[in-house]
């Protein structure tokens, strides 16, 4: 499979992969992974090798955690973590603004402009780890240090 032959959305994570220079494969699922199990039970992983990209507004402001799929990040910690007065979930329509992608087919990469990223430290815990590639019928291999690479995401607790 090429580039072209990937949905829109998932061209542009794939170019920003490139030119991060991470070596890896996009992959059409044929039916949806909009959640860590569904994603898990398509390629065959533990649900918490999920990569989950949530959109949180955080002290008003879009942000990105990427979580594992074995658990709930926890808001109160996510705040403390960062050092943030507020942190919420963002509406579907701030989600699709500060990344141009779905819910259920966000990826780390392929945004209009980057957004400040934090990565759950228990994802580090996995070889490889599965990450949505911009719709939700797409997901990609990743490692942890390609991750942090891709997003330049700070390492937090969640739970």
């Amino acid at each position: 499979m090429t580039a072209s032959d990937l949905p829109e959305r998932s061209r542009l994570v794939f170019q920003h992969l490139e030119d991060a220079g991470i070596d890896t494969r996009i992959r059409v699922l044929p039916d949806s992974a909009r959640t860590a199990p569904e994603a898990a039970a398509a390629i065959g992983c533990d649900v918490a090798a999920i990569a989950n990209s949530l959109v949180f507004l955080v002290d008003g402001a879009p942000v990105l955690v990427m979580t594992s799929g074995g658990h709930r990040a926890d808001l109160d910690v996510v705040a403390r973590s960062i050092g943030a007065d507020e942190v919420s979930m963002a509406p579907a329509s701030v989600v699709r603004e500060a990344t141009g992608q779905a819910i259920g087919g966000v990826a780390p990469a392929g945004h209009p402009a980057p957004l400040r990223t934090y990565i759950d430290e228990a994802l580090a815990e996995h070889e490889e780890i599965w990450a949505a590639a911009g719709h939700p019928h797409t997901v990609m291999p990743l490692t942890f240090a390609s991750l942090q690479a891709l997003t330049g995401g700070e390492v937090i607790a969640v739970v």
